[in-house]
């Protein structure tokens, strides 16, 4: 007769341990993703643009930036003398261009479609509608006060802004803005794991020192008497 093999519960003991080792390393890893940085951008030209899949374009955005920074900032040009300058040396440009195709006979000068791409402004305009419509929702879903650490971190953070924001004119602080866009989302793809680790120690810093605020400030504060409700 074969033998009857029975099985009892220190069986599955060992493949219990192993799966909730595994379970327990899965959730210790820092900021585990599931979509790329990529994807989280959008994953259309914006993206490629910010994590500089294409070094000239990215850099020649860059470049123009900076160069718009300068002469807001440093020359102190204002706007309408600006327009002015770049509208003027563009139309002796191309007077000049078209002038000379002429005397050589060729065909005058076009501007590429890629500078006043209708299907560019639209994917700019969405992304920039995305990221607002998102920024304004989360905004609101942190004001409603049901994360109160959250709460905490965006007040501060708000306060660390303005003071940033009165030492400096809004030109620069602009332009800062635009370099932490343009530079940061690349950077962390790159050290993407070192970027993380440290995240997740500064999170575990802050997690500790809103505890202690949290059992020395807040639970002190003394709150309304509650009334206990009668039921007949």
């Amino acid at each position: 007769m074969p033998r009857l093999k029975y099985y009892t519960d220190s069986d599955d003991e060992p493949d219990i341990k192993r799966i909730t080792t595994r379970a327990a390393t899965t959730s210790k890893k820092p900021f585990s993703h599931k979509r790329s940085v990529h994807a989280a951008l959008g994953g259309r030209k914006v993206a490629d643009v910010l994590l500089w899949r294409d070094r000239n374009l990215s850099g020649g955005i860059l470049a123009g930036a900076t160069l718009i920074w300068f002469l807001f900032d440093v020359v102190e040009y204002n706007l309408i003398e600006l327009l002015s300058h770049i509208s003027l040396f563009a139309m002796l440009f191309l007077f000049i261009w078209s002038w000379s195709a002429q005397l050589v006979d060729r065909n005058p000068p076009q501007i590429p479609e890629t500078i006043v791409s209708e299907k560019t402004f639209k994917e700019v305009a969405w992304a920039f509608h995305s990221r607002l419509a998102h920024f304004v929702s989360t905004l609101q879903d942190i004001a409603s006060g049901k994360d109160l650490r959250m709460f905490l971190t965006v007040i501060a953070s708000l306060w660390i802004i303005s003071v940033i924001g009165s030492s400096c004119n809004f030109t620069t602080l602009l332009y800062f803005g635009f370099l932490c866009v343009h530079t940061l989302p690349a950077l962390y793809e790159r050290y993407q794991a070192e970027v993380d680790h440290l995240l997740e120690r500064g999170r575990g810093d802050l997690r500790k020192f809103y505890n202690k605020f949290d059992s020395k400030v807040l639970n002190k504060i003394p709150r309304g008497p509650t009334k206990n409700k009668k039921f007949n």
